[in-house]
């Protein structure tokens, strides 16, 4: 974080700064300069950094304030003063605090007033990434490609929302030369509201599926919530649109900004050919708009990663970074993230491909296809899937369509788990003459029980579900196992 008085931290928040007589005897006062990180997790707090203090769904975090302080705080940001009157009790904070009516709204004008103040003195770029499918995997390629020429910030995880992304905003020094911002969103007007905490200059779009679709209530409430990305830039910005998607490419009359495309076919203008997919990785030659090409071994697993690869290059070429510089990049990246197409086991034991951290339609019918594809002849593929999550409507209808997909690939063995996904086990049950190859367990527990009986060590076994099907964890007990 920057170095900011609590006097200039309380205006950020537009909240109202309290010292107590503790914090004062402590040697508090407003001149006092805060620059430590920013966090909503007590776990997380260490010495001079600052807390936020957030209602949840599930707990509140003003229940930890205290842990909070005793883990190092210097500053916590609260929405009701812990005040001298509780000093006896023993309850009065050593430390400086700044109430606010709503710490959520609060934390967003606080990345607001920090971002326009790095802008101001600094030459910091902005990169917005959005997307039904590939946010994190492009993010964390295109932090690659820039750590190589400048300081860059990036989000961990999939911090995208009105809280992680105002958290990874706050991370930005003086000297902070390219801000990687991930972008999502549950509703419409939630990409806005991040865009005006910090406006791209360059905006990243790359897909528009039924990602969360139940949650949008519909493809085109996601199409126009994704939309946002592009509509604020300006002419000096640059779009960074996905050709191959028609859905995407739409958006280019929808904003002011110049397009550069990226894709497959030959009016990409950042495109790959010569695509070929292994166990190993995924060779292909980039093209950009330049002229140039160059051959990439990519690393992470998936022909559907190219695509992100791709944009990744795309917003990388507009910032300046040269094509040999990029190439680099990519290619030091063994796997989109942990849970995200990351291969495990091998050797004596099976080889799993974890990527249950999030699950759509498309990246479920991409996982698979993998799957039948990198597979060795002869080799047996298993797929564990779970359910996808936020389909609304069109949940059965799509897990149907899955079941489906996993006979017509020829998938050798089917464990589906989880009610949430019996229509998977369905339609693989109905479709073609399968015998025996489609299974169904009600949790993991009985999953990992029925499949640690029938494993092969020649197995090459894909696991993939939503984050909420907690079957991730299933992933790596399978890839410990023993046959």
């Amino acid at each position: 974080m920057l170095d900011l008085t609590l006097t200039e931290i309380a205006e950020a928040l537009q909240g109202e700064l309290v010292i107590t007589d503790a914090a004062a005897d402590a040697g508090y006062s407003p001149a006092t300069v805060v620059n430590g990180t920013v966090d909503t997790d007590s776990r997380l707090i260490g010495e001079g950094d600052v807390f936020v203090a957030k209602r949840g769904e599930f707990d509140d975090g003003h229940r930890f304030v205290g842990a909070a302080v005793e883990s190092g705080a210097a500053l916590v940001v609260v929405e009701h003063a812990f005040a001298d009157a509780e000093r006896e009790a023993g309850r009065q904070l050593p430390v400086a605090q700044i109430v606010v009516d709503d710490s959520v709204v609060a934390l967003g004008h606080f990345a607001t007033d920090v971002v326009s103040r790095v802008r101001a003195s600094g030459d910091l770029k902005i990169v917005g990434i959005t997307g039904s499918n590939g946010k994190t995997t492009t993010k964390n390629l295109l932090r690659a490609v820039l750590e190589r020429v400048g300081e860059t910030v990036a989000p961990r995880d999939s911090f995208n929302n009105e809280v992680g992304a105002p958290l990874t905003m706050l991370k930005l020094t003086p000297t902070t030369r390219f801000l990687v911002a991930e972008m999502g969103a549950s509703g419409k007007g939630e990409i806005t509201r991040l865009i005006r905490m910090a406006k791209p200059d360059v905006g990243v779009v790359l897909t528009v599926g039924l990602a969360h679709a139940g949650e949008f209530g519909g493809i085109e409430t996601t199409l126009a919530t994704k939309t946002e990305m592009v509509i604020d830039l300006d002419e000096s910005d640059v779009a960074v649109l996905n050709r191959d998607d028609a859905r995407v490419a739409g958006m280019a009359e929808k904003t002011r900004a110049r397009v550069l495309w990226f894709g497959l076919g030959d009016d990409a203008e950042v495109r790959a050919t010569e695509i070929e997919a292994s166990a190993s990785g995924t060779t292909f030659t980039l093209h950009l708009p330049d002229g140039q090409s160059r051959p990439v071994r990519f690393a992470v697993l998936g022909e559907h990663h190219v695509m992100n690869a791709l944009a990744a290059a795309s917003a990388a070429h507009v910032l300046g970074v040269g094509i040999d510089d990029i190439v680099a990049a990519l290619e030091t990246v063994t796997r989109a993230e942990r849970w995200r197409m990351e291969v495990m086991g091998g050797g004596d034991r099976p080889t799993v491909i974890n990527d249950a951290y999030n699950a759509s339609p498309d990246s479920m019918a991409a996982a698979l296809k993998t799957l039948a594809q990198i597979a060795a002849p002869g080799q047996r593929t298993v797929a564990v899937l779970g359910e996808m999550s936020e389909l609304g409507p069109y949940s059965v209808e799509e897990h149907d369509r899955i079941g489906r997909m996993v006979v017509r690939l020829n998938i050798g063995k089917l464990f589906v788990v989880g009610e949430g996904a019996r229509a998977i086990h369905l339609a693989a049950e109905h479709e073609g003459s399968w015998g025996g190859e489609a299974v169904f367990a009600a949790d993991a527990d009985e999953a990992y029980a029925l499949i640690a009986a029938e494993l092969r060590p020649d197995d090459l076994v894909l696991v993939k579900s939503s984050n909420s099907a907690r079957l991730r964890f299933l992933g790596d007990k399978i890839a410990e196992a023993t046959t």
